[in-house]
């Protein structure tokens, strides 16, 4: 906060303010994790006009007693004991982000850096200012007396104009402003163009790929003794690791190669959303995506790769009430999908399970390749590429949730996730409906409950289910086709611009992503008395309409409100549905509850929000951030090529 008054004072109130980020996305593989710098200031040159950063590091010492000369590189803060040096601290940082792989490199830029002891006097820190100090253009040290020199710097250091232009092109080199995967799907179709892979990414995509060429068969030059040997990856990660990315990237690269690739997924939105919209018109493109439901029967002869996305919602069997008692499943459906293809790679989340049937687990995967006598291959993901690379708004969320035990503080906005609070429904739908009408994506979700009503009549009339008191809105299509007034149907209805009009849940979001995203909380959880506490819904039926409304509020899955499922259990896959909902935005989300008090407590968490000029809207955006959504392709099929023929390099836009 002494900071941002002292930018105001100096009059650069507009320079950004990007709060503990990494340079580089290989600092997560860090044995001791990542180096966090505390600040990243982003603006203009005032005389060169280029890219201006400033790396800073605040430090709360009000007194240091001595630097060890030895090493030069600790200090003694009373209290505290040895710290190091805040100057060598920046000059690692400094080297990060300039050094070729960083963030500015290849940039037109200049940089510095300097600590920050707002609460210590020049004298009280002597040893970090004396004639033997460190020097260097990121090796400035200023404290409360110093503070008329540091809105001088600010000034000499930064244009008075806005920063945000500036602060979006350096969060993009930081892989912090991403593609949204549809839309990048969209601009290659299939082909190489688009991926670019980083860090664990792109080292597991490499050894999935160099797996590939040497247990699969090569199409043009078959070997003379089949190779038998049998390979499982397992891929670990949050939300928004960049998960789907690398299985896109290595389905492309193998289909280029003439390997026989399917992609399944146990997610109907995302593999509609893929085939629907991504793939319109192609049908080759449309029926490489699959279900995990799709291998009762295993393909023969065997694919050469299944990538199975997803794969926490692996379910126990593979059923279906429409199908015949021949067509059921017999056998664990994992085991179905190890039976399908001589290489399968497994992309998992735990945090991600959202039904009781859903059985997709690490030990799952673990039990069934040893079965089968299959190499077991595991990795870890841990870079966040969504909301908006935010790993500070990731683990806010959780703690908030209940998700993990860390005790859920109050959000602090680091300039990469935008968080309110909604007093009513009309707001969050205004806020939302706004952003998408501007030119953002931009989508209202709700947790399940309300019953859902199929579309009714002849003409799919959609009933509006969900209902806060005046404010009545339909949940999205439970339908394969169009609906009335154009609604789409269900699988498209997270990418169709009338999706806008009804509510989607979890099971129409998971895996996909928006700018803005508005969350209705229900009463399946509420605060009371410093808890979270859980409940499930009863439902009534209209005598005259037969339609369902609420009789007592709470969770309305029918899946996961079953008595069959126990409380602990319940309250799992309830906060599970909600950490989905609330990470689906790429900048923004805004909350909304039905309940007062958990409402008021998250208000209380979130804090007040300073409308003017920090809200991420479309009209607030710079100009390198306005980028389009992309329409539905027109009819044709995509013209696929391997990343290693000529003309493959041809586009710098990037995914993750």
């Amino acid at each position: 906060m002494s900071l941002a008054n002292d930018l105001v004072a100096a009059g650069r109130g507009n320079v950004e303010m990007i709060v503990e980020c990494a340079a580089t996305l290989s600092e997560s593989d860090r044995p001791d994790g990542p180096r966090l710098i505390d600040v990243v200031l982003v603006g203009h040159h005032p005389h060169r006009r280029q890219l201006s950063v400033q790396l800073v590091e605040l430090k709360r010492w009000s007194m240091v007693t001595r630097v060890e000369q030895a090493t030069a590189d600790l200090v003694h803060v009373p209290g505290m004991g040895r710290k190091k040096h805040p100057a060598l601290q920046l000059r690692e940082y400094y080297e990060a982000f300039t050094g070729t792989g960083g963030p500015l490199s290849g940039l037109d830029f200049e940089c510095g850096g300097f600590a920050y002891l707002h609460n210590a006097t020049d004298e009280s820190v002597r040893p970090l200012i004396d004639i033997d100090m460190p020097t260097g253009s990121y090796a400035r040290v200023y404290t409360n007396d110093g503070r008329g020199k540091l809105l001088t710097d600010l000034r000499e250091n930064f244009a008075e104009e806005g920063g945000a232009s500036a602060a979006e092109v350096l969060m993009r080199s930081m892989g912090l402003r991403n593609t949204p995967l549809l839309d990048a799907m969209i601009w290659s179709r299939g082909e190489d163009t688009v991926f670019t892979l980083r860090g664990r990414q792109k080292e597991v995509a490499d050894q999935i790929l160099d797996t590939a060429s040497k247990v699969l068969p090569d199409p043009l030059n078959p070997a003379l003794v089949p190779d038998e040997r049998r390979v499982v990856f397992l891929v670990t990660g949050g939300a928004g690791t960049g998960k789907s990315a690398i299985g896109l990237q290595i389905k492309a690269e193998l289909e280029a190669r003439g390997q026989t690739v399917k992609y399944a997924s146990g997610s109907r939105a995302f593999n509609g959303a893929l085939q629907e919209h991504v793939g319109y018109g192609d049908r080759e493109f449309r029926e490489t995506f699959t279900y995990f439901s799709s291998f009762v029967t295993p393909p023969d002869p065997p694919l050469d790769v299944l990538i199975c996305d997803e794969a926490h919602r692996i379910r126990d069997r593979s059923t279906n009430r429409f199908w015949k008692p021949e067509q059921q499943g017999t056998q664990p459906q994992v085991d179905e999908l190890l039976d399908a293809s001589r290489l399968t790679v497994f992309f998992l989340d735990e945090g991600q399970s959202v039904r009781p049937n859903e059985v997709g687990t690490v030990g799952l995967i673990e039990d069934a390749a040893r079965r089968r006598n299959a190499q077991l291959v595991c990795y870890g993901l841990r870079e966040q590429f969504r909301c908006g690379g935010s790993d500070a708004y990731i683990r806010w969320v959780r703690a908030v949730l209940g998700v993990t035990d860390d005790a859920p503080g109050r959000w602090t906005p680091d300039g990469l996730m935008h968080v309110e609070v909604a007093d009513t429904p009309d707001e969050l739908e205004r806020i939302i409906r706004s952003e998408a009408l501007a030119g953002a994506s931009a989508r209202m979700v709700g947790g399940y409950c309300w019953p859902w009503t199929k579309p009714l009549g002849e003409e799919k009339r959609l009933e509006a289910d969900v209902r806060i008191g005046d404010w009545h809105r339909p949940w999205n299509a439970d339908s394969d086709s169009f609906c009335e007034n154009d609604a789409p149907p269900s699988k498209i209805w997270s990418v169709h611009k009338n999706g806008l009009d009804q509510i989607g849940c979890v099971y129409t979001a998971q895996g996909l992503e928006w700018d803005w995203c508005g969350v209705i909380m229900g009463e399946d959880m509420m605060r009371r008395d410093g808890q979270w506490v859980f409940r499930r819904g009863k439902e009534h039926e209209e005598p005259e309409t037969g339609i369902k409304r609420v009789a007592t509020p709470g969770s309305f899955d029918p899946k996961v409100k079953a008595g069959s499922v126990d409380d602990g259990e319940f309250a799992r896959l309830v906060r599970h549905a909600y950490h989905v909902l609330m990470t689906r935005a790429s900048r923004a989300t805004v909350l909304y509850s039905t309940d007062e008090e958990t409402r008021t407590y998250l208000k209380e968490l979130v804090g007040e929000v300073q409308i003017h000029g920090l809200r991420p809207t479309w009209e607030n955006l710079p100009r390198e951030a306005r980028v389009p959504h992309l329409p539905r392709p027109r009819r044709g099929k995509s013209r696929r090529r391997n990343r290693n023929t000529p003309g493959s390099e041809g586009s710098d836009l990037r995914l993750f």
